[in-house]
């Protein structure tokens, strides 16, 4: 069985490599992520001097990203261009609409694919997989009409398949936990600030150096969401900790902590979307 499985990964491996080596030249959306580095090591390997990256840096994600994506594109000799995000001169951004992600991702990718034109780069691509198929993801579309690429999805690569190549390529995110952008932490309908972000974000850094890994804090007003893996729920019983991540989080601003009782997943703030607003 394992065999098997190890098969396969060579078999999606190998048409990923030559999917990119058909399309010549390639720009990779890089934001750091498990997805976008291993992406941007495969383009590196095939294509050399005719792959590049581009990193925006916008609040959306935090300064710890941009500082691990920026060495990493560094120590792989890749070209790496910065851009900055003018996120907040987008509306439906700001009001935070359900497809807040399509308008933002056609802001965003509009801008690389620019950058890549001017560097004579034929090709933008993204580090979506086929898992993210199974969530509300508005910014797809936007993705599809901008024809930006996505070679993971092409070569049919689920997350866990993306880790394991990756942990074989001796990349430095091949455990890194998933942070979405942190927009996707605050309720639809409660309009985006750069406040709120730098809010989360300073919660998000604070758990991280308590030594939790996969977890989400959703800004809900005064109230702050901790969302943690199941099995890292039973720390929080612990009466010290109650006391300190209570007191941290009120120094960031929030009045109140609580604890969601269901645990860390993917999506939360999609849960109160109905199917037909998917759709629409």
């Amino acid at each position: 069985m394992k065999r098997k499985i190890l098969l396969d990964l060579i078999i999606k491996y190998n048409h990923l490599k030559n999917y990119i080596k058909d399309l010549g030249s390639l720009c990779v959306a890089f934001s750091g992520g498990v997805d976008s580095t291993f992406l941007l090591a495969a383009a590196h390997q095939v294509l050399e001097n005719k792959a590049m990256a581009v990193t925006v840096r916008s609040s959306m994600y935090t300064q710890r990203e941009f500082n691990e994506a920026k060495s990493f594109a560094e120590s792989l000799g890749v070209k790496h261009i910065i851009m900055d995000a003018n996120e907040y001169n987008i509306k439906e951004f700001v009001d935070n609409t359900k497809d807040r992600c399509y308008f933002c991702k056609h802001a965003i990718f509009s801008m690389i694919k620019e950058a890549a034109t001017n560097n004579n780069i034929l090709y933008v691509a993204d580090g979506s997989n086929i898992d993210d198929n199974d969530d509300f993801r508005p910014g797809m579309r936007a993705i599809k009409e901008l024809k930006v690429v996505s070679p993971l999805k092409e070569a049919q690569l689920k997350k866990e398949e993306v880790r394991q190549l990756s942990k074989q390529m001796d990349l430095p995110t091949w455990d890194k936990p998933s942070f979405a952008c942190l927009a996707s932490r605050i309720p639809y309908g409660t309009k985006i600030t750069k406040e709120k972000l730098e809010m989360v974000e300073q919660g998000e850094m604070y758990l991280i150096d308590l030594g939790f890994r996969q977890f989400r804090v959703r800004h809900h007003g005064e109230i702050a969401r901790i969302e943690v893996l199941p099995e890292d729920r039973k720390r929080f019983f612990s009466e010290g900790l109650l006391d300190e991540v209570v007191r941290e989080f009120k120094q960031i601003g929030f009045n109140y902590v609580t604890l969601d009782l269901e645990g860390y997943r993917t999506g939360s703030m999609n849960e109160i979307l109905t199917e037909a607003e998917k759709k629409s």
